[in-house]
């Protein structure tokens, strides 16, 4: 992060309260001073609000604005993009693994505030494919469905929600035990969630009337799902789970999203021990995922054929880590759905744990 330069000047006050933090028209500001760092860059820039009073820095514009170690948030990015685990990226960069962890989360959180600024907006004009990923958080008694959706065309990953399984499948005896133990002491997840986070979704990236197609496979919530959605005019075209995976299949692009999901986060194998402890942490760590895939992975590996983003035309050119890190992005200056605002926020819970840590840091966003 240290080769990334911070805005030359403040274009607005960083501070919430101020008049001048969402319009920054007519703002007025003096420079108040410098500070010393240990770590480039060593002299900043200090400022102070001619309205509010409130004094900022460069820095405060920076998304390693707080952090001890700024030069380990681009190692973490691509550390979790490669599929390597918390503890085997502390190992490598010589620190502690919450060290990793408060990064990683950072970097998840500011990766949903870019694609909140950066997506589409306005009636989508590809047919959509939708999927559910499945995963487990703190033990396979615990499984999660992540809902995505992916264009057709441009293979655009537009965002997800999650719900909360009941472990089924073939179990033994002993496992059908426990399973009804944990289900008496912490509850049962409810049967409905997969209608109600797939209808969320589809709401929250359609949130005008408009006419849709939309590819699945023959999940029987689906259909329902959609009923609770009377403003679209949804063409719903369905497609077994079972057929061939290759290019011909319409469920193509979310097949191969699922592939990449699976593939780059150590999380997501289907025999690990670097499993989710927290469904919230997961959902932090695809957020970077979901960037890396729209902005910064080409559309082909052989014939490049642009980003996903830029087959859309909401970009024009590939990212790298310095342009998704360039500036600070501020939940207060953006309008989050109210769903991924609970994800903002580390508001979901994991029904095994008592106590659930949200993100509440003052400074640090």
């Amino acid at each position: 992060m240290s080769e990334t330069a911070a805005p030359q000047a403040p274009r607005f006050c960083p501070n919430p309260a101020c008049a001048f933090h969402g319009d920054a028209r007519g703002w007025r500001y003096v420079r108040d001073g410098f500070h010393a760092r240990q770590r480039a860059p060593l002299r900043v820039q200090r400022y102070r609000c001619r309205h509010c009073r409130r004094r900022f820095s460069a820095q405060t514009f920076r998304p390693d604005y707080w952090l001890k170690r700024p030069d380990l948030l681009v190692p973490v990015l691509h550390g979790l993009l490669s599929c390597a685990c918390l503890r085997q990226l502390a190992r490598a960069l010589e620190v502690s693994p919450q060290t990793i962890l408060a990064q990683a989360n950072r970097l998840g959180r500011h990766c949903l505030l870019f694609h909140q600024l950066h997506r589409p907006r306005g009636p989508l004009t590809e047919p959509l494919v939708l999927d559910g990923f499945e995963s487990f958080e703190y033990s396979q008694f615990h499984p999660t469905r992540y809902h995505v959706v992916a264009g057709q065309a441009s293979h655009y990953f537009y965002g997800f929600t999650d719900s909360e399984l009941r472990r089924s499948g073939r179990m033994s005896r002993d496992q059908r035990q426990r399973r009804a133990a944990l289900e008496a002491r912490l509850g049962r997840p409810s049967p409905r969630s997969t209608e109600r986070e797939v209808a969320a979704l589809l709401a929250l990236l359609c949130p005008t009337a408009q006419e849709l197609t939309l590819h699945s496979d023959q999940h029987t919530d689906y259909p329902r799902a959609l009923r609770q959605l009377p403003h679209l005019r949804v063409s719903h075209r369905t497609t077994s789970s079972r057929a061939a995976r290759t290019a011909h299949n319409p469920l193509f692009s979310i097949n191969l999203l699922d592939l990449l999901i699976r593939h780059g986060g150590a999380n997501h194998k289907r025999e690990t021990i670097a499993f989710a402890k927290r469904r919230q942490m997961a959902i932090w760590r695809l957020w970077l995922l979901l960037v890396w895939r729209n902005h910064m992975k080409w559309f082909s590996e052989r014939r490049g054929q642009g980003t996903p983003a830029m087959r859309l035309g909401l970009a024009t050119r590939r990212l790298k880590p310095a342009d998704l890190l360039r500036e600070r992005l501020f939940v207060s200056r953006l309008e989050l759905p109210e769903r991924w605002r609970l994800y903002y926020w580390g508001r979901v819970t994991t029904r095994a744990l008592k106590h659930c840590r949200e993100h509440r840091c003052r400074y640090a966003f």
